[in-house]
């Protein structure tokens, strides 16, 4: 069987996906999420329309979503975002860090089968229109495509349950894994214990590292084989250079398919159709001039946001079992 990827509005060759921001937050519903950070609402269907025909006319193609269950994610939002803009949407299932569930959430609760059930579920079967916040179960015809994890700056039961239940998932279906690490850290501890529970590091993309730009610290999570998602080449302040930047330029060479860009672009004051800046365009048309100024070759950005998210996102074969 070719290599596909699954996005909401079904599955495609991975080869069709296209130019890719790999971590991307396009809905986020009202929720305990946004009662805590009001500016990480992005509910408006029209306005993410808006934003993402912009990055539509830059070059851009397809998105990975990785806002995971009851945290505000809306799947139904994000099949009409991709219809009305004609950009490919991958959707996450999976849980977040504990801080963005009220006290008391299932995510602390539940056993890693019961996870694992409800992850797998919306992997082959759909995801549930009401995101699993309420007693009633209604699967949409709008399939996960990516299982979603996270860590803070410390493993804990719930994220050791939760890892497990996404491996168990991964090895059912084939589905690619995402992580969150909290400012770049535990990414070593993330990959032994991925390995450990029997998941194909080719499929394994962790985000955010470039919050901890020390090369040796990124060549040796490479090392591994897993690919990596910056996203922090627009936060850093005037004068501070750009470590992001940096860390393609030196990391490319020895690892060239294995680096992908995002933004995770979670707020409203990121977004220019919410008012914001710099707008979902700006890898497209801010960063990659820069990076070719800086040496990198066309080839190169195809890599990066085209063949390497395309590997990535890929399924890998099912291994079946839990």
């Amino acid at each position: 069987m070719k290599p596909f990827v699954r996005t909401v509005l079904g599955d495609l060759p991975a080869a069709s996906l296209g130019v890719t921001y790999a971590h991307e937050h396009l809905i986020i519903d009202p929720s305990f999420t946004t009662q805590v950070t009001p500016d990480f609402e992005l509910s408006d269907v029209d306005r993410g329309v808006e934003e993402l025909l912009r990055f539509r006319a830059a070059g851009g193609q397809a998105m990975v979503d990785s806002m995971p269950c009851d945290a505000g994610r809306n799947v139904v939002k994000l099949a009409a975002l991709s219809r009305q803009a004609g950009v490919h949407i991958i959707a996450p299932t999976g849980l977040h860090l504990a801080k963005y569930y009220p006290p008391g959430h299932w995510s602390g609760t539940y056993d890693q089968e019961t996870l694992t059930e409800l992850f797998v579920a919306d992997v082959t079967e759909g995801i549930d229109a009401h995101d699993y916040n309420g007693p009633v179960v209604q699967r949409t015809a709008h399939r996960a495509g990516v299982i979603k994890i996270a860590t803070d700056t410390r493993f804990h039961d719930r994220e050791r349950r939760l890892f497990a239940a996404a491996a168990a998932t991964h090895r059912r279906t084939g589905a690619p894994v995402l992580t969150h690490t909290e400012q770049g850290t535990l990414g070593l501890e993330q990959v032994d214990l991925l390995r450990a529970l029997g998941v194909d590091l080719r499929h394994v993309v962790l985000s955010h590292l470039d919050r901890q730009p020390d090369p040796a610290y990124h060549r040796a999570i490479l090392a591994s084989g897993v690919r990596v998602e910056y996203d922090s080449a627009f936060r850093w302040k005037p004068g501070a250079g750009n470590p992001t930047l940096d860390l393609v330029i030196e990391l490319l060479r020895d690892f060239p398919d294995q680096i992908m860009l995002g933004m995770d672009a979670a707020r409203r004051s990121y977004w220019t159709s919410y008012g914001g800046s710099p707008g979902l365009t700006y890898l497209l048309t801010h960063l990659a001039p820069q990076l070719r100024s800086a040496g990198l070759t066309e080839p190169d950005l195809h890599r990066i946001f085209v063949t390497t998210p395309a590997d990535a996102y890929a399924f890998a074969p099912s291994q079946g079992g839990s």
